[in-house]
């Protein structure tokens, strides 16, 4: 009898990336500047044809990395099953990443970085001292847009939100094309009044999904 974790592993062998755009909203609040900014995104992708969906990570019960290393022999995550098992082949076969955190406590939420640790298991790692290691989704052309969004009013307030996107998704082997960082917004879908905010994710979607064409 195969096993959950052979199950998992199977599921998402041999998957390769389509033209198409997944988001990922990181806030725990629903309907709030982060959504508003994400379905902004998606509009200036699906104007331009392409196929986008999104994942609230509010809604999936899943935990972050525990670090038991099975995915170095499994190439995906086994040693937990949850809802990310569920998600890692929409991760797999989308080309396109877009990521929208709100800034909690100079960084982003704790879902969105427990969203990103589940990444770890696609990199490879070498018995080298220290380890050399690759991502598996390297070479691919995948891409990604950034949105943080911050109640202050200055970069310093936003503290580390972009970079802790940024960095991981440049690792794994995203290219990033756009970063867009709101100020100045906490009441919820008060960034629908920002017309020039709205107006730039629009834009940052289009100019997303012309990457893929």
């Amino acid at each position: 009898m195969k096993t959950l974790s052979s199950i998992i592993k199977a599921n998402n062998e041999n998957l390769l990336p389509e033209n198409k755009v997944l988001g990922i909203a990181g806030s725990p609040r629903k309907n709030g500047n982060s959504d508003v900014l994400l379905r902004q995104v998606l509009k200036g992708v699906s104007h331009e044809n392409i196929e986008c969906g999104a994942i609230q990570l509010r809604d999936i019960q899943f935990q972050g990395c525990i670090g038991c290393e099975k995915c170095r022999k499994d190439k995906i995550c086994t040693g937990l099953k949850d809802g990310m098992s569920l998600i890692y082949s929409q991760i797999i076969t989308s080309k396109a990443l877009v990521l929208v955190s709100p800034t909690h406590n100079y960084n982003i939420t704790s879902w969105m970085k427990a969203f990103i640790d589940r990444l770890y298991c696609f990199y490879n790692f070498e018995n080298t001292r220290p380890r050399a290691w690759s991502s598996q989704l390297a070479d691919q052309g995948r891409k990604a847009v950034l949105i943080a969004v911050c109640e202050q009013e200055t970069q310093k307030d936003m503290g580390f939100t972009l970079e802790a996107m940024r960095v991981p998704m440049e690792a794994l082997g995203y290219q990033v094309i756009g970063e867009q960082a709101i100020f100045r917004i906490f009441d919820r879908g008060k960034v629908k009044e920002d017309t020039e905010g709205m107006e730039k994710a629009f834009t940052l979607g289009q100019n997303l999904a012309k990457t893929l064409i």
